[in-house]
């Protein structure tokens, strides 16, 4: 087994900067965490003063983390990405392409209600944001790639098809349903799914 370090032979100016460090990444965090919190609790467009407030920090010290509000929205992007990349990389289990276009629903279905007050919040404001405005269209790009990447060739070929199964299976789609018309998760699902089935039945 090997012995802990000595800590007592660590350069004191080596323990202030771990220190230093650590109490940065624990403030970063915590500026994310407020953000999160504002937003997911109906705060669409928060200030930085709103932040700093939520995380119990000063305002200065929320610049100091971030440039720019696009700076903490990149953050907790990045976030949220690398929590739902596992689920996107999960391999698919359905053998066709009929079963993982259910699958892709029921997929979609979890990581968008995940997301949902963060891409709201972010769309809102992406018309005054280059950033927020390139991020959306990465989405879009994301977005119809995963679904295009499992269709036969007789659909993807079928543009009018291809373009119905990529607005129906989309965020924005699920958005409205569950904010506009006021349908829970498993009845926006199901009314994917049913819509999803409905387009493709016809397929050969």
């Amino acid at each position: 087994m090997s012995e802990k370090p000595d800590l007592s032979i660590v350069p004191p100016g080596s323990r202030d900067g771990d220190g230093r460090r650590a109490r940065s990444e624990r403030s970063r965090a915590q500026i994310v965490d407020a953000m999160l919190s504002l937003v997911s609790g109906g705060n669409m467009d928060p200030s930085a003063a709103s932040v700093a407030g939520e995380a119990g920090v000063g305002l200065r010290t929320v610049f100091r983390h971030f440039e720019d509000m696009d700076g903490l929205y990149r953050e907790m992007t990045s976030r949220l990405e690398a929590e739902i990349l596992p689920v996107v990389m999960t391999p698919w289990e359905s053998p066709d392409w009929r079963g993982r276009l259910r699958e892709l629903v029921s997929r979609r279905a979890g990581i968008y209600e995940r997301i949902m007050p963060i891409k709201v919040a972010a769309n809102l404001r992406r018309f005054q944001s280059d950033w927020l405005m390139h991020d959306y269209k990465r989405f879009l790009t994301m977005e119809r790639g995963g679904l295009y990447g499992l269709l036969p060739e007789q659909v993807r070929e079928d543009e009018n098809l291809f373009a119905a199964l990529e607005m129906v299976t989309a965020f924005q789609t699920w958005r409205r349903m569950r904010q506009d018309q006021g349908l829970d998760p498993t009845q926006t699902e199901a009314v994917i799914l049913r819509t999803v089935e409905a387009l493709i039945a016809g397929v050969e």
